[in-house]
């Protein structure tokens, strides 16, 4: 997690082998204190393993916007644990490491180190217990140079017998730098063979790609034969697909595999994490509900009431909502533009599906409620032109909301902008 200049890490290790010879080491920008430092909850990471998965969508509707996902794919993500080294200071000077800080925390031993020479380090890890493998120091020296300290972590093995669980917790930790880095040539420096590091970045806006690596997007938006839909065919083809795209890239590229605003889903392969689900992870920034937090976007009342606090009619305006659509050639003139006055069918869809997502469908409303909405003004100020099969995004916020009408501003928007 990331915004400013704060970051909460939290990693679940997939470890194969004895607790006792588990370890993790990761730079830091600074001594972490022990309040910095908690155990985390792996249901959490499942989670985001299903709301992140592969889909396969089928559309019975030739309304490109209108999507539903057929196939919801979960992964099951396994993790496991971590050993416990010996303090052994005798010739930690000599080595140029120094113990900054020791704490346990749940069934992990910790330790932040500082260290002025990669060889020494990788001497002091071998000598305390800590398995690492051998020429470590080349993997360890650029973090050294920039004067980062080292978070490790290993398994109290008392302490993970009294958990009651089988495998590790994942280790969270939080801290504030200017830079944000995530080690991961140091991370798979123990792999036997080819390894997954899968990374979930969660931000308040944007998206995050590598300044090292390569970053490349997986096929997606794809026509695929209707024959995936039986068993595990799609399984099998996707994991085939992205051996092949690995295998092309040579195994030294970062694959962009799922980016997404987390408040909702279309296609869904799972639900979206919920504010609790979302600060376990370490988001910081989604506060907890109040007397004072915002209602959802259409009362339980037959009428269209905002909230009379003022304070809480602010977070209603708050509330947006968005919409990724592609153009097909319905859509669009002779030349390939979309046409001009298609936009108003656009943001209508974002519309009725922003209120879907929030649990109010229209035909319902009219039903059960007489309630029904009806455009009376529309004004469109249009920059530049969207194109045959360009991917777009549809958005809206609530600009003014009274006892009988809604005003709403929306856009339409390149994807990548």
């Amino acid at each position: 997690m990331r915004d400013g200049d704060k970051t909460v890490v939290s990693m679940l290790n997939d470890y194969k082998g004895e607790l006792k010879e588990f370890a993790v080491v990761v730079p830091v920008p600074s001594v972490l204190q022990k309040g910095q430092i908690n155990v985390g909850d792996k249901k959490i990471f499942d989670r985001l393993d299903a709301y992140s998965a592969p889909r396969l969508a089928e559309y019975y509707d030739s309304n490109p916007c209108d999507r539903r996902a057929q196939d919801m794919l979960r992964k099951e993500a396994k993790m496991t644990a971590a050993p416990a080294p010996a303090a052994a200071a005798q010739s930690s000077k000599a080595l140029g490491v120094t113990v900054e800080a020791s704490y346990t925390v749940g069934e992990y031993d910790i330790v932040i180190l500082s260290a002025t020479q990669s060889d020494g380090l990788e001497s002091w890890l071998k000598q305390n217990g800590y398995r690492i493998p051998k020429n470590s120091a080349k993997a360890l020296a650029p973090y050294i140079r920039q004067n980062m300290k080292f978070f490790v972590a290993a398994v109290n093995l008392q302490e993970q017998a009294k958990t009651g669980f089988s495998m590790l917790r994942p280790l969270q930790f939080a801290y504030e730098s200017e830079k944000f880095m995530l080690p991961i040539r140091l991370g798979m420096a123990n792999a036997n063979g080819p390894q997954d590091l899968i990374a979930y970045m969660l931000t308040r806006n944007g998206r995050v790609e590598t300044s090292n690596y390569r970053t490349v997007k997986l096929p997606a938006n794809m026509d695929l034969p209707v024959f995936l839909k039986q068993g595990d065919e799609f399984r099998n083809f996707y994991k085939a697909m992205f051996g092949e795209q690995t295998k092309k890239e040579g195994l030294r590229a970062v694959f962009t595999e799922h980016f997404w605003d987390m408040g909702w889903c279309d296609p869904c392969a799972a639900d979206p994490l919920s504010p609790d689900e979302l600060r376990q992870a370490g988001v910081f920034w989604v506060h907890p509900p109040s007397s004072d937090a915002a209602p959802s976007p259409l009362p339980a009342q037959p009428r269209i009431a905002p909230p009379a606090d003022a304070r809480r009619r602010d977070d209603w305006l708050k509330l947006r909502g968005y919409r990724v659509l592609r153009f097909w050639n319905e859509d669009t003139d002779a030349g390939g533009v979309v046409y001009y006055a298609n936009y108003l069918k656009f943001f209508e869809r974002c519309r009725t599906e922003w209120m879907r997502a929030a649990g109010h469908d229209q035909s319902v409303l009219a039903a059960e409620a007489g309630i029904g909405f009806v455009a009376r003004q529309a004004s469109c100020e249009y920059l530049r032109p969207a194109r045959l099969d360009e991917e777009l995004t549809v958005g809206l916020e609530v600009e003014k909301l009274t006892r009988v009408r809604v005003i709403f501003r929306q856009h339409v928007r390149r994807a990548a902008e």
